[in-house]
């Protein structure tokens, strides 16, 4: 007989929760919208100055702590890593939303990075296949 153990969830201050759970009802908004339309909605972040890879490590966190599982939609890297942009922005500061490809076997996925680093990049398995950079915004 197997056991399953739920995961942790990661913790984050409330001010960083309150300000991820904003960014991620946002980004579940703006995702049913066209990819265009997506990208162009972040492109408008274009001004701010970077944040530091601290910062949006911390966001990053807090939004995978408000992640709800009870969700009946997909909540995945395109979402998650458009909400931590958000969060970013949210607190005046601008991040790079990237969506990447590789190859053997073929997969997409989403992440947020600043020039310092990026998050909800090295998702485990792709230490043999790095993801490619496709699209970067802003």
């Amino acid at each position: 007989m197997t056991v399953m153990v739920p995961t942790a969830r990661p913790t984050a201050p409330v001010r960083e929760r309150l300000v991820a759970v904003v960014a991620l009802a946002l980004s579940l908004a703006v995702s049913r919208l066209p990819l265009r339309v997506q990208i162009a909605a972040v492109r408008l972040l274009r001004g701010l100055p970077d944040a530091r890879l601290s910062r949006l490590e911390a966001l990053h966190t807090a939004v995978l702590a408000v992640t709800p599982s009870w969700w009946p939609g997909r909540i995945a890297c395109v979402e998650i890593s458009l909400a931590t942009v958000i969060a970013t922005a949210l607190t005046g500061r601008r991040s790079r939303w990237v969506l990447g490809a590789r190859f053997l076997p073929d997969a997409a996925h989403a992440w947020a990075e600043v020039p310092e680093g990026a998050v909800g990049r090295d998702i485990g398995d792709a230490v043999d296949r790095p993801w490619m950079p496709v699209v970067a915004v802003p």
